[in-house]
């Protein structure tokens, strides 16, 4: 492709047409079920696409330069590419040529990183379209007549949720020299190392699915550390997942291992004598990452050297907000080490707060309800098929004679296990919503296999749910209604009546479920918090760097514009205003 091919090319490239998608609802059937499919297939064949070691043969293992520069402005954004208002509201944001906040100005950056999960929630070409080219086109559209050695670079990392078409759609986008609006990538691999003025560097890491760092890019870092890094050079490490919150709350230390053994092997070169350098010369000054969708940062003990590294977690790019109150006030690692929590956004007694939503399930979940809803109907359609025929009457005829009291309960419990263990199909379903709930619950954070206490009582409510309807609505149809138990009309408000009643009520379990977890038990944090799919507390980090020092500002935003509309002539090219955008210093950090 020739120079006015590409430039062309950059033109159209950012004048894409796009809808304005919604927050994804990670409790959509069809969604859930997609998306499940999607991630076992790339956990099983993602090692065996692994196109990193194509890029890797067809690149030079060469940093990218910009250390001539007397200072540098760095944004770094992670988790977006989600629902519009969230997305465009960031985008806007890193779009201005300056932010004013206490006082400063604060200059758009001269590098963007997206630090992993570009997009959501996969990486289909059309998503990447609807929920990141688009937004972040219209918020900055390519300036035709600039240079492009004015403008703004991008690179990016990918997440997991990048992965999972093993990079496809990641590279096409990332790794081809192309624009996004007026940022112009730059980077050949899913991975760089840029060098920065003043003794430092930004490394980019793309750690796959599992953590996974691959030979190529080892080799890439491990030469580059070896031929350019120098004694005191200090590195900011962008990675796509933060071990040290993870390690805190599952115990599981294997991630956070391999992300030390890259720190201290491959950019330190401990006990390699290739390095010609002193022996904890390289100073980790931070570590940026996203995955979970909130602000917080950490920072670590002094080593020997009496430094530290700051420990950072901003993944509020435009996904749902997590929640941040089960954060651990301090990390204790293998090693021994340890490191301090000393901010998060939101703080806990909000994220508690925000919790509560999920009392709201039903509203924000209504296909889950509906789902419920039909599979209870289908049980209920069995239950009453198999004892159709029966002489003393069919189940719904059996129970409708029996008054709802506490007194009952046990006579009424003893005819739905006659009439289930006289029906095989019944169980079947019986088992698979007892077990399908159970297998729901999460066992890899908060207190572990006692979790299945709560999930099993979440399973058991979930059943009961469906039976309690079927003893409520009989006694209301037949004996109040009136309604022959085959007529058509009494099938119907059935029907009706369990799918709409039954399939809330199994919603507002659900969401109670979700609830209690969270508070109580520090259990499904990304389920609690995806359930309601809070498009607030939003943040990203703009990093200044001059010969005196580096700051690091944490702007948040606990609101996002919700008004956005568009004014523009042309479809292809829109202007979308909205009210101020509410914006906080959450802290402002030096090094």
């Amino acid at each position: 492709m020739g120079s006015g091919q590409s430039t062309k090319w950059l033109q159209n490239y950012s004048t894409m047409k796009f809808d304005q998608k919604p927050m994804v609802g990670w409790f959509d059937v069809k969604q859930l079920v997609s998306t499940g499919l999607k991630t076992v297939i790339s956990m099983a064949f993602g090692n065996y696409a692994d196109k990193r070691e194509i890029q890797a043969a067809l690149t030079q293992n060469e940093p990218y330069n910009y250390s001539n520069k007397e200072d540098i402005w760095i944004d770094y954004i992670s988790d977006l590419g989600d629902g519009f208002n969230s997305t465009y509201t960031m985008a806007h944001l890193l779009a201005q040529d300056y932010i004013e906040i206490n006082c400063k100005q604060l200059s758009r950056g001269d590098i963007l990183i997206m630090g992993g999960d570009e997009v959501y929630p996969t990486p289909e070409k059309i998503e990447y379209q609807n929920r990141l080219q688009g937004p972040y086109n219209a918020a900055f559209p390519w300036k035709k007549d600039e240079p492009k050695k004015l403008k703004p670079n991008l690179y990016a990392i990918p997440g997991n949720h990048d992965w999972y078409d093993g990079l496809t759609n990641f590279i096409r986008l990332f790794c081809q020299g192309r624009a996004l609006g007026n940022w112009l990538t730059v980077q050949k691999r899913s991975y760089f190392a840029i060098k920065l003025p003043h003794s430092y560097w930004l490394i980019g890491i793309d750690i796959q699915l599992k953590g996974d760092i691959d030979e190529p890019q080892l080799t890439y870092f491990k030469d580059i550390a070896k031929k350019e890094f120098k004694d005191g050079d200090k590195v900011i490490l962008c990675t796509a997942e933060p071990t040290w919150v993870h390690a805190s709350l599952t115990h599981d230390f294997e991630a956070d291992q391999r992300i030390r053994y890259f720190i201290n092997k491959i950019l330190k070169g401990e006990n390699d004598d290739f390095y010609n350098r002193k022996k904890d010369s390289i100073h980790i000054a931070a570590i940026l990452t996203g995955d979970l969708h909130h602000y917080s940062r950490y920072e670590t003990e002094k080593n020997s050297n009496g430094k530290i590294t700051q420990l950072i977690t901003s993944g509020g790019g435009g996904a749902f907000m997590h929640p941040t109150h089960m954060l651990k006030e301090k990390i204790e690692f293998e090693d021994g080490s340890a490191a301090e929590r000393l901010t998060i956004f939101p703080d806990a007694g909000d994220s508690k707060k925000l919790a509560f939503r999920n009392l709201a399930f039903p509203y924000y979940n209504w296909s889950m309800c509906l789902f419920f809803g039909i599979f209870h109907v289908l049980t209920t359609w069995f239950l009453q098929s198999s004892t159709h025929n029966s002489p003393g009457g069919s189940f719904m005829e059996t129970i409708a004679d029996i008054d709802i009291s506490m007194a009952n309960l046990g006579e009424y419990l003893l005819i739905v296990f006659d009439n289930i263990k006289h029906s095989p199909s019944v169980f079947i379903l019986n088992l698979i919503l007892f077990s399908g709930v159970l297998l729901f619950t999460d066992t890899k954070y908060g207190k572990h296999k006692w979790n299945y206490i709560p999930g099993a009582a979440h399973s058991i409510l979930q059943l009961s749910n469906l039976y309690f309807w079927i003893w409520v609505f009989s006694i209301w149809n037949l004996n109040h209604l009136f309604l022959p138990i085959d007529g058509i009309w009494q099938i119907l408000l059935f029907s009706i009546e369990i799918i709409v009643i039954g399939g809330i009520a199994s919603g507002f379990i659900f969401g109670i479920y979700l609830l209690v977890s969270i508070l109580i038990f520090e259990s499904h944090p990304t389920e609690a918090s995806s359930s309601f799919r809070h498009e607030g507390y939003k943040n990203f980090l703009r990093m200044h760097l001059t010969k005196e020092k580096l700051t690091i500002y944490a702007i948040g935003l606990k609101t996002v514009v919700k008004n956005w509309k568009d004014v523009g002539t042309n479809e292809k090219k829109p202007i979308f205003e909205g009210k101020d955008i509410a914006k906080t210093l959450i802290e402002e950090i030096d090094l």
